[in-house]
């Protein structure tokens, strides 16, 4: 999770959110360079009187700073699409959550369980243990299996919502309505921290989201208690 005076992303915990990290570090070398090379042309204007009439005047020129910012754009534009494609892409998912936003909290669903679901309510801070992070830590989290393709159905009763957590590089619009899907596969155990991310009110900020992913055996055991508990 995020610490203080962080300067970078969180840690990857997908796949996903691992070319998202690499996307982001070539999109910020390329205007790294482009904002080095305009720096340096403008010092060198500003700090020189000699004037060349090719520069002033000249064909070859005009193509280049034509044709060279098409090419970086194709740059940026073809592994943007590609993440693009692989966020939308879905195949066989082992695991289907449905994540319903309310004023303020949020519900999940295990759709291949029968009567397998809870609310989600935020810890109050008068009531948090050693450990437990404030505005973050939920009474019930959301356990996932860990290397498992898991699709996360996201919709809401109320208002517009958000479900986002940064780590595993998901977020997704919950709107009244209207059923939108996204997928995600946690490439290590942990606990990841994600909050609304719509305003949805006066306790919108009042809403987190927990995702803990476990071994395989850990998280059957976790649906059998629950499922005996119903």
């Amino acid at each position: 999770m995020a610490h203080p005076s962080q300067l970078g992303f969180q840690d990857a915990a997908s796949p996903i959110m691992e070319e998202l990290l690499h996307f982001h570090d070539h999109a910020l070398m390329i205007v790294l360079l482009i904002s080095t090379l305009v720096l340096y042309i403008i010092i060198a204007m500003v700090s020189t009187k000699l004037v060349n009439l090719y520069i002033l005047d000249s064909q070859e020129i005009e193509v280049i700073w034509t044709v060279l910012p098409a090419v970086i754009l194709i740059l940026i534009a073809l592994p943007s699409l590609r993440i693009l494609y692989l966020m939308d892409e879905i195949n066989d998912p082992h695991l289907t959550v449905k994540a319903i936003g309310h004023q303020w909290y949020w519900s999940y669903e295990y759709t291949d369980y029968q009567d397998l679901g809870f609310d989600s309510y935020m810890i109050p801070t008068q009531d948090l243990t050693p450990g437990q992070f404030r505005l973050l830590d939920t009474d019930h989290r959301m356990v996932v299996p860990v290397e498992s393709p898991i699709r996360v159905l996201v919709t809401a009763e109320d208002v517009l919502h958000s479900w986002a957590v940064p780590a595993l590089g998901v977020k997704m619009d919950a709107v009244p309505g209207r059923l939108n899907q996204t997928a995600f596969i946690a490439s290590r155990p942990g606990v990841f921290y994600g909050q609304c991310s719509e305003i949805c009110g006066a306790n919108h900020s009042f809403m987190p989201i927990v995702v803990e992913a476990v071994p395989l055996q850990h998280f059957e055991s976790w649906s059998s208690m629950l499922l005996e508990d119903a």
